[in-house]
């Protein structure tokens, strides 16, 4: 077994490979220097903790031993021979394979405008020191983008005492996957923090030093950071001939157009049976985790299909925001509110199936609901919307019930 990719799906894939009592070699190649670590802290704690980061690993050299796998660093992958079923490393050496994980993950878009070298990109964990050493006290940051990674970056950077303004062409912040009144309480955290957000304005231009508006305004900056999303690492599957649909295209067992190749993570996309067979990719933490369980069965020959319900979430300041399910997929919205600084909605299909939730309020408040909403979705309850939205109602009698 062959793994490219050195992040969450990677390092799980090797976990998962063994715990289904796979007993034959196992080899793991990632570009990057570290051993596999977490990616969410890069954008939030990595910046923000007093003590000086240290990478989050996955896999320490200890587990990494007691599981028999090699994992071999700053391996750069050129090419895979199908034909030959083997691996070409930048190097020129060939690793053979019976199944190959292409994990990959997703890359930071750049900005495609004049000047737009100027912004820093936030890749990896030497990215995150790089921005940590940025963001002092006093320092003009601006940020480009306001969704998840562009508005956690504003958050740690305020955090850190800068003078932060937050620039998103869009009519509002998060306009992908989250309900507008959610990121209107997203919005105002971030002014009431300081943050200066200019939205459903565009970018002229950047140099080094300034953010040039479409409006004529200009930002003075000593750091300039780009979150705009994320494409998927697609170059080795494309090159190889594999299929591409919003990533690479996958079936329900995440198996490849090639069905000695598999892919699981950012990376790749795939329909999903819950939704009518809609093909997704998803950039979750989560997702990638839970993808890398059904991949290792079907590498071993299993026909596991990946229905795994949607889970995401986002911590700025005070506030967790967390998404379940498709609430795009449900326009009939029931707003469940605990508290006035929290609040839940859930998204109803016209049927009255629950397709969705969405919540936000400080620290896990909000945890305990969106997870119940998560349970009914994957036993496709319809609860009752007066139900959902009386806070008397204990979510868990819906479920039982």
């Amino acid at each position: 077994m062959v793994i490219i990719g050195g992040g969450m799906a990677g390092a799980r894939a090797i976990v998962n490979l063994r715990a289904n009592d796979y007993a034959g070699p196992i080899t793991l190649l990632s570009e990057e220097q570290h051993l596999p670590y977490d990616r969410p802290p890069l954008s939030k704690a990595a910046i923000t903790d007093e003590a000086e980061p240290r990478p989050v690993e996955l896999l320490d050299q200890g587990i990494i031993a007691s599981l028999k796998a090699h994992v071999r660093l700053n391996a750069a992958v050129a090419s895979i021979d199908r034909a030959a079923k083997q691996v070409v490393l930048g190097d020129g050496a060939k690793i053979s394979y019976t199944k190959l994980l292409l994990a990959t993950g997703a890359k930071p878009r750049a900005l495609s405008l004049p000047g737009g070298e100027h912004a820093i990109l936030l890749r990896n964990f030497e990215d995150a020191v790089n921005l940590r050493q940025r963001f002092v006290s006093g320092a003009k940051v601006v940020v480009i983008g306001g969704g998840f990674i562009g508005l956690e970056l504003a958050s740690s950077a305020s955090a850190r005492g800068c003078s932060v303004t937050l620039v998103e062409a869009q009519p509002r912040i998060l306009m992908r996957g989250v309900p507008e009144a959610i990121a209107a309480i997203v919005h105002a955290r971030h002014v009431a923090a300081g943050v200066v957000m200019k939205v459903g304005v565009g970018l002229s231009h950047l140099t080094a030093t300034s953010v040039h508006l479409q409006n004529g305004q200009v930002i003075a900056a000593n750091s300039i950071v780009a979150g705009i999303g994320a494409a998927p690492a697609i170059s080795l599957a494309a090159a190889a001939g594999l299929t591409i649909d919003n990533g690479i295209a996958c079936d329900q067992h995440l198996a490849t157009s090639d069905p000695d190749i598999f892919a699981s993570g950012d990376c790749c996309s795939f329909p999903h049976p819950r939704y009518g067979g809609r093909r997704i990719r998803l950039e979750a933490w989560r997702s990638a985790q839970e993808q890398a369980g059904t991949v290792a069965q079907n590498m071993l020959g299993g026909s596991k299909v990946h229905d795994a319900i949607p889970w995401f979430w986002s911590d700025q300041y005070e506030l967790s925001l967390q998404v379940s399910g498709m609430p795009d997929m449900g326009p009939r919205v029931i707003e469940r509110r605990t508290s006035d600084n929290q609040t839940v909605l859930f998204h109803l299909a016209e049927d009255g199936n629950l397709m969705g939730a969405s919540g936000i309020g400080p620290g896990n408040s909000i945890g305990r609901d969106v997870k119940l909403a998560e349970m009914m979705m994957a036993k496709a309850i319809k609860p009752s919307a007066a139900a959902l939205a009386d806070p008397a109602v204990q979510l868990k009698s819906l479920i039982k019930g």
